[in-house]
């Protein structure tokens, strides 16, 4: 099994949106990503909640079945299309993928 975790702080202002608005859509889009092929055995996306220590913005923690199913996910189509998005939106970007 691979773990797939990766972090996202989002810059206070892009794409003609404030921060809130571009949090709520960088998740709607990770979530649109959860079930996109075979092998993916937890997705969950996850918004700094306040109250709660965050040094980030957005965190994925995901589970792959294997290092092809990883590579599935990262080259599907629905994958690929958000990436401009999430790329105009973050200030800095965090990930490790190891696996169990």
């Amino acid at each position: 099994m691979i773990k797939h975790i990766v972090m996202w702080k989002l810059k206070d202002h892009a794409e003609g949106a404030d921060k809130a608005t571009n949090l709520r859509k960088m998740k709607e889009l990770l979530d649109s990503c959860a079930n996109v092929v075979p092998g993916i055995l937890k997705f969950e996306a996850v918004v700094a909640q306040p109250g709660l220590e965050a040094t980030y913005d957005v965190v994925l923690y995901s589970e792959f079945a294997s290092r092809e199913a990883l590579d599935a996910y990262q080259e599907h189509p629905d994958h690929v299309a958000i990436k401009p998005f999430i790329g105009a939106v973050r200030e800095a970007r965090q990930c490790m993928d190891y696996e169990i």
